[in-house]
């Protein structure tokens, strides 16, 4: 594979020219040297690197935790699997809150249709609510 400009980078990974060069910013890819005159160029090493980032943010992985992964290079599998279990759980956690979100959203849906009227609205009314407690 011939060496890539950052723009044919960014096509043949399917991100973009700001997403590459943040990459760099932040650590996750390295910044070529500039030749005197010219473009720098990226190897192929850049694009597998770009999609291992790219699946990883699928799978749910931060930027922060992708950099960790990639600091593991692959030799510590129980490190990885340690990971990989800590987001797992953490997305257990997620679901459990969005779960108890969707309950009470629906609740507040029911009320609403059981309390329908042009005068006011009962979700709006819920969000306005003052639930502090004051001395």
């Amino acid at each position: 594979m011939p060496a890539l400009t950052i723009g044919k980078l960014a096509k043949q990974t399917g991100v973009t020219v700001e997403t590459i060069r943040h990459y760099q910013r932040i650590g996750l890819l390295m910044e070529p040297d500039k030749p005197d005159s010219g473009y720098r160029c990226y190897s192929a090493d850049a694009v597998s690197r770009i999609r291992f980032i790219k699946r990883a943010q699928q799978a749910g992985f931060t930027l922060k935790e992708i950099a960790t992964l990639l600091s593991l290079d692959g030799a510590h599998c129980a490190d990885v699997r340690q990971l990989a279990e800590q987001k797992c759980q953490q997305i257990d956690q997620q679901i459990r809150d969005l779960t108890a979100l969707r309950q009470i959203l629906g609740v507040m849906v029911n009320d609403c249709q059981q309390t329908a009227s042009s005068a006011h609205c009962a979700i709006l009314d819920a969000f306005s609510e003052d639930t502090s407690t004051q001395p």
